[in-house]
């Protein structure tokens, strides 16, 4: 700051006298870094406002196509695609309440002078240029803007890099060669690997997983940054010059690369019919339990009942429904027809559509980016 005056100065003559008058740096610089990092959270802003359309684009297609679900990385029982979508917009939709609250956090000035006491100048004064500047002037400083607000602005783009970074891994674990129900785009001529040519990588997802971390360590730093001595001494400002512009350039990079990720996403609903079937019927057995539990079984005795041929079925890749069809203690309780009717695809999608309200997705808002308005695709569970 003192080569800057020096330079102006220069220039000014008599009237150099007046610049700076009254001032200390972090006057000017704490205030010009609050009308950057405003700005920064107005692109950012934009950015997660691309990949939420581009989400809810993609989860209206597929809306209604089943998959199976997945707790500890084993099968659960099935969901629809369009609902994991929905669930990430969900995500991001609070993700933008947060940077919107870190930007008003941040959206503050100060001019008290050298230790915050208005020595040599007022409140007012402060109040008019702020007002000018469309900042609000800190309540009270001391000769800095407090590093909370900073510290808070970054733990936000931190928390949305991982977001990103979850849906990424998402993505790569269902682009698994074992699994491929879903993959990132991969352009004509574009090479997985140099000593493998069949090769399809992850590395845009990947690429994102990465940078989120790096993200998160400048969370970190900007809150080590917080504690200062007294009114203030300079340790935070070597770190600011790399965390702060970094943070907002690797978020705004993510961003829009994950963006491109999701516009240009592989979808192979026939591979997702598939898995569904890997599991022969047991991701049905909660429904087969509660069945017996409603015709008067105990529920202990009613998942004894159930779990023994759920792991008849597990350890010799049998059919879940024929072994129950060949337990007697089953079908002296539950009909044919009614044991046939539990092993229903479409049963766990019939409420897609109240979470699909709740998260603000309608088929009038997305009209011709959707897909079929009924449940489609998979019929029920072929017996």
């Amino acid at each position: 700051m003192t080569a800057f005056l020096g330079a102006v100065s220069e220039s000014l003559g008599d009237e150099s006298r007046f610049i700076h008058l009254g001032l200390t740096s972090s006057d000017v610089i704490d205030t010009a870094l609050s009308l950057q990092l405003v700005a920064a959270a107005e692109l950012l802003n934009e950015d997660i406002k691309e990949l939420i359309s581009a989400l809810a684009e993609k989860a209206m297609k597929y809306k209604f196509t089943p998959m199976v679900g997945r707790t500890h990385g084993i099968h659960a029982e099935p969901i629809s695609f369009g609902l994991k979508l929905a669930l990430w917009i969900d995500e991001m939709n609070r993700n933008r309440q947060r940077l919107s609250e870190a930007r008003k956090t941040i959206a503050v000035g100060k001019i008290s002078g050298a230790v915050g006491t208005y020595a040599t100048l007022s409140p007012e004064l402060e109040e008019k240029a702020c007002a000018r500047l469309g900042l609000a002037p800190a309540p009270v400083s001391s000769q800095i803007l407090q590093r909370d607000r900073h510290a808070q602005f970054v733990t936000t783009l931190a928390i949305i890099a991982s977001s990103l970074e979850k849906f990424a891994t998402e993505i790569r674990g269902l682009q698994r060669t074992e699994t491929r129900e879903a993959e990132e785009p991969f352009e004509a001529g574009q090479t997985g690997s140099s000593a493998m040519p069949h090769k399809r990588n992850p590395e845009l997802c990947e690429r994102i997983c990465g940078l989120s971390r790096l993200v998160r360590g400048y969370a970190l730093t900007s809150m080590e940054n917080i504690a200062l001595w007294h009114e203030r001494d300079i340790s935070h400002s070597s770190t600011e010059r790399v965390v702060l512009p970094d943070s907002c350039l690797l978020l705004d990079y993510s961003l829009d690369l994950f963006t491109s990720v999701i516009r240009g996403l592989q979808v192979y609903p026939k591979r997702m019919e598939k898995n569904l079937q890997l599991n022969k019927g047991l991701i049905f057995s909660q429904r087969v339990m509660l069945a017996l539990i409603d015709k008067g079984l105990s529920r202990q005795d009613a998942y004894e009942l159930v779990q023994r041929n759920a792991m008849k079925s597990w350890r010799g890749n049998k059919d879940f429904l024929k072994l129950l069809q060949a337990d007697d203690k089953v079908t002296g309780i539950l009909s044919p027809t009614e044991l046939n009717g539990l092993f229903d695809y479409q049963y766990y999608l019939r409420y897609i559509d109240d979470i699909f309200r709740r998260v603000g997705l309608t088929e009038t808002q997305w009209q011709g980016q959707v897909g079929p308005a009924k449940p489609g695709g998979l019929a029920p569970r072929a017996i």
